[in-house]
């Protein structure tokens, strides 16, 4: 849910606890629930919303039963909390462009955590469109690419209409314009294509080094905060975090 390179962040958030898993879980149920009020539809074949979230839910491990009782809750109105989507910006340690995307039910509670995160790990809380121009909206989607042909992942993801793809470890990550992510993602699926995961994300045009230990320590900190609390969806920044070896993840 955060940082510059998506798949060490996937790998981190699924190698997690338990404890975090639940959390992981909650999150995904709170889209699920919005995309079914706000699509007007428990069926996925009607609501491309609730559909991509399925899937999200899905790359993420959800059981299905986990799903469906969700979805029969939204449909039935049973969860009465009337989350909203807003989005908050800031800068952490060393200047570091922060985007937070939460849902939540109370603004002010959410407002005043977010504060006190920044505030704790030496950064601030600003206003909207403080750093927001240092990143651009895309779709992102990451594949299982191993043993998959380059070449052919290449044509299929052209053909797809997809912008763009880079190979990372055993993963392809692939650009698309926000509005067209759900098409190349089904495109893709009907190709055969396991995901890890489609989101629209805020990719970082400029990145940004942190030298000081003490400070390295405090950027940590504040994005372990950030995805601990129940209220946050997504974290997006332009930190250039230092290469971790496969023992430290």
């Amino acid at each position: 849910m955060s940082g510059h390179s998506k798949w060490n962040n996937i790998k981190r958030k699924k190698e997690k606890t338990d404890g975090a898993k639940a959390r992981i879980f909650t999150k995904i149920g709170r889209e699920i629930a919005v995309a079914v009020r706000e699509g007007g539809s428990g069926d996925p074949n009607v609501n491309s919303k609730l559909k991509d979230c399925i899937a999200k839910a899905k790359a993420n491990n959800v059981p299905n039963d986990n799903i469906d009782r969700i979805i029969k809750k939204a449909v039935g109105d049973g969860d009465k909390n009337n989350y909203e989507n807003i989005f908050y910006e800031g800068y952490g340690p060393s200047g570091v462009a922060v985007i937070v995307e939460t849902l939540t039910d109370n603004r002010n509670r959410t407002a005043g955590d977010l504060r006190h995160y920044f505030d704790k790990c030496g950064g601030n809380l600003g206003q909207s469109g403080c750093v927001s121009f240092l990143f651009e909206r895309k779709g992102v989607i990451v594949i299982a690419g191993e043993g998959l042909d380059e070449d052919k992942i290449m044509e299929d993801c052209m053909d797809a209409g997809a912008d763009d793809f880079t190979v990372e470890e055993d993963v392809v990550e692939i650009t698309t314009d926000p509005a067209e992510l759900h098409n190349v993602r089904e495109a893709l699926e009907a190709k055969g294509y396991s995901f890890e995961s489609a989101e629209v994300e805020y990719l970082p045009t400029t990145m940004t080094d942190i030298t000081d230990e003490e400070l390295t320590v405090k950027m940590e900190r504040l994005l372990e905060m950030l995805d601990d609390n129940d209220d946050v969806q997504n974290v997006w920044h332009n930190w250039n975090e230092p290469a971790r070896d496969e023992d430290d993840d």
